[in-house]
């Protein structure tokens, strides 16, 4: 069932827009973490991450614990985050200081490790005799998954062993809990899934996917299982109840895994769980979990994602809901849930080739990922709105989450590492590839070097040019995906415009040689409608211009919402922002002269003027203003 495979990391070079993201994320976002790691860095809310590992340390040395822990509970993983994106960087951007600090940092965290192979600095610190009893609230197995994760990295970085060693020591330590000794439990926050398939794929290790296995053929087997937790313990992180019936689709325990019919719960635990659940089938072509994932993956993109990508639309558990309940001025859509839906986007496509997938990937990439990080890479966004009201959001009890402004960090700090990791290895999701074929899933400028000996530079200026040039040279085939979005296209090759049939979203190629492949997509502005179906946005309309959502705000318009769009114009670039460094789109459109009355009588005059748009990642980079994507 597998059809093909992630590259690795250092098969591709960036250059071009992502090549500048990644120079942006390791010169500023990856030391930017790094001080705000180690409490250094001004102005921002208290990490303490790595001085809850150095007093873990101590307190296996049975040495004074300092001032002990503090943060979330899974604090460990902003840690384990950073060096995952830190050691991606240094595949990108060779760095001996930054590999002698991520070697510092790692001598840190391996003094934690207690001589069972546990490793946890909340349990280490606080109270260790409750290692493994809050499975429902404790993240222990969530913090143990980034970890995995940012050992492979690590490891595939640099060939140190360090960190592989302490995370493959943890995994024994795990599996003799709940394989061997029988301990029942399953993960709270799904995550350890997907890393441990990460694991075994790197180093063939058999107890690592007997592992994913286990969580997941148990998950949902046995609903109660969080209950009689709960109620065989006394302590309580949360002081969540495991009781309430909704509580069991949060945490996807509600029913076995392979019956799933749609999305629910917390939306990055499910994405995540989704991604792992993908990864397992592809590996061990279980046809019956596939096709679970393909029934969530349908649920997710036919009725509860957001036009930017963005899932996850209420604040009350930063959840799904239900169908077509996607409010804009509302909308959760948290960064890390369309990072997950990256992921698990991306194992969709190890299992079938469908050009769905790599669609849904650049929209989630280049709008509320991209969003979820301001254009200096020093503030953040954790939720991303799709409308803003100065006044409203951030400020009503109802609109509290929506910020109008990133802010520096947050205590929950799970988004900012998510976006830096998911940038520095951008290359994996962009290219794939099998013995035979080499894959280009989304258009990324750079230079690719593939397995089966193919050799692949791709240059464009892409996403705000729709121009795309490969060049290639070796033998076997080159599939380029058409992005859903571009009605019409053109593809030659050499100069000689071919009539290529489309399979699925990508084109097939047999490459002998040495030859030069264009792409040319549609470039034209475009209004994009929502489906009847979403109460809070009938009738509306937003702008697409390439993968890129357009957005309006009060700092080229004045008042958004006093807009109407006149749906007989066509939208045209107008304008080039030096601020943003991107091209802006004007549209006409009337704007409502403002009534002193609540409720007046009469209806509002209409005046005749012209809307401009920017792209939505460039959102709320030029001080508080309004802003919206859906516009009347």
């Amino acid at each position: 069932m597998k059809t093909q495979h992630q590259i690795p990391e250092r098969s591709y070079k960036a250059s071009g827009f992502i090549g500048k993201y990644q120079k942006l994320v390791t010169d500023t976002v990856i030391p930017w973490q790094e001080q705000i790691l180690w409490d250094k860095a001004p102005d921002t809310e208290k990490s303490h991450a790595i001085a809850n590992f150095i007093n873990a340390g101590k307190a296996l040395r049975g040495e004074d614990p300092g001032d002990g822990f503090y943060g979330m509970v899974f604090q460990d993983s902003d840690v384990a985050k950073w060096i995952e994106s830190a050691s991606f960087s240094l595949v990108n951007s060779p760095d001996k200081a930054l590999e002698e600090e991520l070697d510092k940092v790692i001598g840190i965290i391996a003094e934690a490790q207690d001589k069972d192979g546990y490793l946890n600095t909340y349990f280490t610190v606080k109270d260790r005799d409750r290692r493994w009893t809050n499975l429902h609230e404790a993240h222990e197995l969530y913090v143990a998954g980034h970890f995995i994760e940012a050992a492979c990295a690590h490891f595939e970085a640099t060939g140190k062993r360090t960190l592989l060693d302490v995370m493959i020591r943890n995994v024994e330590h795990i599996r003799d809990h709940f394989i061997v000794q029988g301990n029942p439990g399953v993960p709270g926050h799904p995550e350890i899934e997907l890393a441990l398939m990460k694991l075994y794929r790197l180093t063939g290790d058999k107890n690592a996917l007997e592992l994913c296995s286990h969580f997941i053929n148990e998950r949902g087997q046995d609903p109660e299982l969080f209950i009689r937790e709960a109620d065989n313990r006394t302590w309580s992180v949360w002081n969540s109840n495991p009781r309430d019936e909704g509580d069991r689709e949060y945490r996807q325990c509600d029913k076995p895994l392979r019956g799933l019919e749609k999305a629910v719960g917390h939306a990055v635990r499910a994405v995540y769980l989704y991604a792992g659940m993908a990864d397992l089938a592809s590996e061990t072509e279980d046809e019956e979990l596939m096709d679970s994932c393909r029934r969530v993956w349908k649920n997710i993109v036919q009725s509860k994602m957001y036009v930017t990508g963005g899932i996850g639309s209420t604040v009350l558990g930063e959840a799904f809901t239900v169908d077509y309940d996607l409010p804009p001025d509302t909308a959760y859509a948290e960064t890390c849930a369309s990072v997950g839906l990256i992921f698990f986007a991306s194992r969709m496509l190890e299992n079938e080739i469908s050009g769905e997938y790599a669609d849904v990937m650049e929209r989630a990439f280049y709008n509320t990922v991209l969003a979820g990080m301001a254009l200096d890479g020093k503030r953040f966004f954790y939720v991303n709105p799709l409308e803003v009201d100065p006044g409203i959001s951030g400020v009503a009890p109802t609109h509290k989450h929506d910020l109008p402004v990133r802010p520096k960090w947050y205590q929950c700090a799970c988004c900012p590492p998510n976006v830096a990791r998911l940038i520095e290895s951008f290359g994996k999701y962009a290219y794939g590839e099998n013995e035979d074929t080499a894959y280009c899933h989304m258009v990324a400028a750079g230079k690719v070097i593939f397995a089966n000996g193919m050799e692949l530079t791709c240059e464009t200026e892409y996403p705000h040019e729709m121009n795309v040039s490969y060049s290639v040279k070796g033998k076997g085939r080159l599939a380029v995906h058409v992005p859903g979005w571009s009605k019409k296209y053109e593809i030659s090759r050499d100069g000689n415009v071919l009539n290529a049939e489309l399979q699925n979203g990508y084109i097939y190629l047999d490459i002998n040689g040495e030859t030069e492949i264009a792409l040319k997509l549609d470039d034209v502005p475009a209004f994009i409608y929502p489906s009847s179906r979403i109460p809070r946005i009938a009738g509306m309309v937003a702008l697409r211009r390439g993968p890129l959502v357009y957005c309006f705000e009060g700092t080229d318009n004045g008042s958004v919402k006093a807009l109407k769009i006149d749906r007989d114009s066509k939208p045209e670039i107008s304008s080039y922002s030096e601020e943003l460094d991107v091209d802006m789109i004007s549209v006409k459109a009337f704007r409502e002269d403002e009534s002193e009355e609540l409720y007046p009588d009469t209806p509002p005059a209409l005046t005749p003027c012209e809307a401009t748009a920017i792209p939505y990642y460039t959102w709320g980079n030029r001080g508080e203003t309004e802003m919206r994507v859906w516009m009347r």
